[in-house]
């Protein structure tokens, strides 16, 4: 016999701030302590009150989506919550129609092309799941998309394992500030945050799952089994209040702040990606940084991505063809000849430049920690994912949970640039005109 549902006295709780009239609402915890069942089922109840609307779950990856909330949770919060309501799900663009109208739009942010059908929405409601590995600026993108009119108060909802101190969740949800400038966050009385934990979702996980958490590493378990924000790493080379910021660049300012730069170079720390699906692998690192007529240094763009050996050296191609930068850095220890091969399969004129890390990474890292000390290098807009790789470095080595792709491709970049001597070059490369394909 199906036991009659219920919440968890938790639950309750988050469903109390979820009625409030507060705009954007981050759940944050343990794992599976209940937060995206009762997202989910947020998102549901508001899809049935209006009908004819639109909200969104989003994820970094799709596939991931698919993997949890749309085989998973989605049903069982239809089936245990809704258990009358007749709903299908379409497989090709992957929403779900309800009697009344309403759609639930399930979409991945890692794909050009999802991400401009989703540009072309409207949405009542915008739900971040595991937004931990989500950017800020893949964020905002989202909320220029909470805009559909109707008879509902426009509604974020965002759940997550507590990241490290140093992401925008903790920036934006604890500290109130704008994660780009350090300055007050607008409307700040329009933002709540509520913990939930393992703990307090017992009814429905086994002693032997919670047992598991319990035994993890100590880092581990304050933040898959108490909740708990990863504090900033003890001596860390890098902390998130240093980073000088100026504006994003953006294509219609690109040739002017490229005009403004001394030399300019594309950073790469290649990996043993296969493709953007392949999830086990760590991303490529693509750094655009340059340096200007004063010596300041200057982060201009971060392009690091999953991808095959052809799409990300098209990325980087095209990144040194847009800023006419001089060369691309690129390291030569992982796949030795085969990341050369790559670049000069698809431009066999390509500028490069192969290095080979002959010491660690906090090695190698800490000249450039000293430049950001002495204030002589700046970030051009959220950098969010790349600045929270820096600030898990300190003197003993890096403590990330996975490998610091992006910020070892802009130690390359700026060692390059403001640690050594180049080899000669003329002062300023301008590239031909090259079509580096598709």
């Amino acid at each position: 016999m199906t036991q009659p549902f219920s919440l968890t006295a938790d639950q309750h709780a988050a469903n109390r701030l979820l009625g409030t009239d507060v705009t954007h609402i981050l759940l944050r915890g343990g794992a599976r302590s209940g937060k995206t069942f009762v997202l989910v089922r947020a998102v549901v109840i508001r899809a049935l009150k209006a009908a004819g609307t639109r909200h969104g779950i989003f994820r970094h990856r799709l596939n991931a989506l698919r993997a949890t909330v749309v085989a998973d949770t989605f049903p069982a919060v239809m089936r245990r919550c809704f258990p009358t309501v007749e709903w299908a799900l379409s497989r090709t663009d992957w929403t779900v129609e309800l009697p009344n109208g309403s759609t639930i739009v399930f979409g991945g942010l890692d794909d050009e092309d999802r991400t401009e059908k989703i540009l072309g929405l409207e949405f009542a409601t915008v739900y971040l799941n595991e937004a931990s590995q989500i950017t800020y600026g893949a964020r905002n993108m989202l909320l220029t998309r909470l805009a559909q009119k109707s008879p509902l108060a426009l509604k974020e909802y965002i759940d997550a394992n507590p990241p490290t101190t140093a992401h925008w969740l903790y920036r934006v949800f604890e500290q109130g500030v704008e994660p780009v400038s350090g300055a007050p966050l607008p409307g700040r009385d329009r933002y709540a945050t509520m913990r939930l934990n393992p703990d307090g979702n017992r009814a429905n996980l086994s002693a032997g799952y919670l047992a598991q958490l319990e035994a993890l590493p100590e880092r581990e378990r304050r933040r898959f089994m108490l909740g708990e924000y990863q504090q900033a790493v003890d001596g860390a080379l890098w902390r998130m209040e240093d980073f000088r910021r100026d504006a994003p660049v953006t294509p219609a300012t690109r040739p002017a702040v490229a005009a403004r730069m001394r030399r300019i170079v594309v950073a790469v720390d290649p990996s043993g990606c296969s493709g953007a699906e392949d999830t086990r692998s760590d991303e490529i690192g693509i750094v655009v940084c340059a340096v200007d007529g004063t010596g300041m240094g200057h982060v201009l763009a971060d392009l690091s991505r999953r991808d095959s050996p052809a799409g990300w050296a098209r990325t980087a191609l095209q990144a040194q063809a847009d800023w006419g930068a001089e060369r691309i850095v690129a390291e030569h220890n992982f796949g030795g000849a085969l990341v050369e091969a790559t670049l000069r399969g698809l431009n066999p004129n390509a500028a490069l430049r192969m290095v080979t890390a002959s010491r660690g990474k906090a090695a190698r890292a800490e000249p450039v920690a000293a430049l950001y000390e002495q204030g002589r290098v700046t970030h051009h807009g959220a950098l969010c994912v790349l600045e929270e790789q820096l600030c898990q470095f300190s003197a003993s080595g890096y403590h990330g949970a996975r490998s610091p792709d992006r910020a070892d491709a802009l130690v390359w970049a700026l060692s390059d640039l403001m640690l050594s001597t180049p080899p000669p070059a003329p002062a300023r490369w301008v590239p031909t005109r090259f079509n580096i394909g598709r």
